[in-house]
C-alpha cells in the first residue's frame, strides 16, 4: 500500500469537499433570497420593488439560523471525549484484572511513543459482541479510544494494534472535531428547513396562516441545502476513514493488522448470519459516523464510511477473502494446525 500517497490524496478531497460545504451555506443564502423575492412578487399586487435591506435581512436571518444551529449542535458535543463515551456505554479498561484490556492499554502506550501523542484513555465497550472502536474528543488531553469486547476477544494483537493505530489517526488529524463541527454545520441547516415547515404548518383547524408561502419556500430551499450538508458530511467522513487506514499502516508497517480486522468484519457480517444478528446490536446515534465500521445500510450518498470491500482493496492493492472470527494465534497452538 501506498500510504504516504493515499493520505496526499484523502487530504486534497477532503479539502474540495469542504470548499463545497461553504459554497453550500452561500448557495443557501441565495436560494432562501430567491424563493422569498419570488414570493414578495406573488404577494404584492403593482409590485414596485422590494423593501429596504430586504436582501440584507434575508441573508442575515439565514446565518443566524445556520451558525446559531451550528453554535447549538457543538456545544451539546462539548465535555470531553470520556463523557460522549460513558454515555454510549463505555468504561475505562482494567488491566489489573483483565489480561486482554492490559494487551489494550499496552498498545495505546506504544502507539502513543509510535505517534508522538499524549496517550489517549483506554475505553472498553463490554456489552458489545461487535468488532468495532471509535475514537473521541476535542484534543488529546481529553480524548479516548473505546474498543468492543468482540475487537478484544476476535482480534489478534496486530489486529488490534491495526485497529487502535486507525482510531490515533482520527485523533492526530483532528477527525473528531471536524466530524462535531460538520454534524453542527447540518444541523443548522436543518434548522432552515425546520423554520419553513413551522411556518406553513397548520393549525388545529387545519388552516394556514400568511406565512405559509414563504415557508413553503424557505422550507424547499431548506431541504436541498440540508441534504447537500448531508450528503457533503458524509463524503468528508469518507475521505477520513480512507486516511485513517492508511494512516494505521504506516502507524503499524503492517496491512495485516488494520486488514485483518476489516477481513473479519466482513466476515461477521457475511458469513455468520445467525450470529452476527446477535453481535450487531446498534451503538448509540452520536457515534456511529465515529466507528471503525459503519452500522446498518445507508443511502450510498449518505454513507459515512467506504465500502469494506474498496477498504480492504485500498490496503492489499487487490480483493481479499473474509476471515473467521477466531483468533490466528489461538488457532496456530492446535494440533491440527501444524500439518
Amino acid at each position: 500500500m501506498r500510504f504516504f500517497e493515499r493520505q496526499e490524496q484523502a487530504r486534497r478531497q477532503t479539502l474540495r469537499l469542504l470548499l463545497l460545504f461553504g459554497v453550500t451555506v452561500i448557495a443557501l443564502v441565495l436560494a432562501v433570497n430567491a424563493a422569498l423575492a419570488l414570493t414578495w412578487r406573488l404577494v404584492s399586487p403593482g409590485f414596485s420593488g422590494y423593501p429596504a435591506y430586504f436582501f440584507a435581512v434575508n441573508s442575515a436571518v439565514t446565518l443566524l439560523f445556520v451558525l446559531g444551529g451550528w453554535w447549538l449542535e457543538t456545544a451539546a458535543l462539548h465535555g470531553g471525549g470520556e463523557r460522549l463515551a460513558r454515555r454510549v456505554g463505555a468504561r475505562e479498561a482494567w488491566p489489573a484484572s483483565r489480561e486482554a484490556e492490559q494487551k489494550l492499554c499496552n498498545i495505546v502506550h506504544e502507539l502513543a511513543i509510535s505517534a508522538s501523542m499524549k496517550a489517549p484513555q483506554p475505553m472498553v465497550l463490554a456489552r458489545e459482541a461487535g468488532i468495532n472502536a471509535f475514537a473521541a474528543g476535542w484534543n488529546e488531553i481529553d480524548a479516548v479510544v473505546a474498543v468492543t469486547q468482540g475487537a478484544l476477544d476476535h482480534l489478534t494483537r496486530d489486529e488490534l494494534q491495526g485497529l487502535v493505530a486507525h482510531e490515533f489517526s482520527h485523533l492526530r488529524e483532528g477527525d473528531t472535531r471536524l466530524n462535531m463541527r460538520l454534524a453542527g454545520m447540518v444541523f443548522g441547516l436543518e434548522m432552515i428547513f425546520n423554520l419553513g415547515r413551522s411556518m406553513c404548518a397548520a393549525d388545529e383547524d387545519g388552516r394556514r396562516s400568511f406565512l405559509a408561502l414563504p415557508g413553503f419556500a424557505i422550507m424547499g430551499a431548506g431541504s436541498l441545502g440540508w441534504l447537500a450538508g448531508r450528503a457533503l458530511k458524509a463524503a468528508v467522513s469518507r475521505q477520513r476513514e480512507f486516511l485513517a487506514d492508511a494512516r494505521a499502516v504506516q502507524f503499524t508497517r503492517s496491512k495485516d493488522g488494520l486488514g485483518g480486522v476489516l477481513r473479519k468484519v466482513a466476515g461477521q457480517q457475511a458469513g455468520q448470519r445467525s450470529q452476527a444478528r446477535a453481535l450487531q446490536r446498534s451503538l448509540h446515534p452520536d457515534v456511529q459516523h465515529m466507528l471503525l465500521v459503519e452500522e446498518g445500510a445507508q443511502a450510498r450518498w449518505f454513507a459515512s464510511h467506504p465500502p469494506l470491500a474498496e477498504r480492504i482493496r485500498r490496503i492489499y492493492g487487490r480483493p481479499m477473502a473474509a476471515l473467521p472470527l477466531r483468533r490466528d494465534d489461538e488457532a496456530a497452538t492446535r494440533p491440527d494446525a501444524l500439518f
